[in-house]
């Protein structure tokens, strides 16, 4: 797959991510929202590894700074 996050956005998916765990392991979120909250989280810090969004595709987003992004704008 073609990347389509830039650095900001992958740090801003692990911060959250993170944020969700201390949440969670600190007992602050439990039950339901709490499994939701951490497969979210799972999902972003997933996207933020491979550094591919599948929701960004059909909007045409694109946050990664590749050479070759702006070879194409051109």
């Amino acid at each position: 797959m073609k990347q389509n996050m830039g650095l900001v956005d992958r740090v801003i998916r692990i911060v959250i991510a993170l944020v969700v765990a201390v949440l969670y392991f600190s007992g602050i979120i439990n039950g339901t929202v709490a499994i939701i909250a951490l497969i979210i989280s799972g999902v972003f810090i997933l996207t933020a590894l491979v550094k591919t969004c599948p929701l960004y595709i059909p909007f045409g987003i694109n946050t990664s700074n590749n050479e070759e992004d702006s070879s194409k704008k051109d």
